[in-house]
């Protein structure tokens, strides 16, 4: 808990737990999740990310991992007929990555799963947005 007239590192490391904290609740949830479509966590976050075609290192960005790791992630999801690798339009160096139809069936199955029951349902939709307004301009800061 943070309290008036607490040394600021004190209230720091105490603000920082919590974040831990809350981001390793969403990580156990999107697991769960991930866990009842037969899929790996970084498996998940890779399709959960892919809102469209994307390239190799922007969803990398998005996933926020290596992009060999991302390789990886989605070498697997394309064994399993979910993501398919296209010639980028203007990018002859790069590839799109492309949702098959399965891909986006599993997409949005895994989005309703994760919207269930989230380490966030205990905040109202304002509380949320106030929240992510805090995060993003404390990660706008460092």
């Amino acid at each position: 808990m943070i309290t008036p007239g607490e040394p600021p590192a004190i209230a720091a490391r105490n603000l920082c737990g919590m974040v831990n904290g809350l981001a390793q609740q969403i990580a156990d949830h999107l697991r769960e999740r991930a866990l009842t479509l037969g899929l790996t966590a970084p498996q998940a976050t890779a399709l959960r990310e892919m809102t469209g075609p994307v390239t190799m290192r922007e969803l990398s960005e998005r996933m926020g991992c290596e992009p060999s790791n991302a390789t990886f992630v989605i070498d697997k999801l394309e064994k399993l007929g979910l993501v398919e690798r296209h010639a980028h339009p203007s990018d002859r160096r790069a590839k799109h990555l492309v949702l098959t139809a399965e891909g986006a069936a599993t997409r949005e199955r895994l989005l309703k799963l994760l919207a269930q029951d989230t380490p966030l349902a205990a905040l109202s939709p304002e509380q949320q947005r106030v929240l992510y307004g805090i995060l993003k301009q404390a990660l706008a800061s460092s």
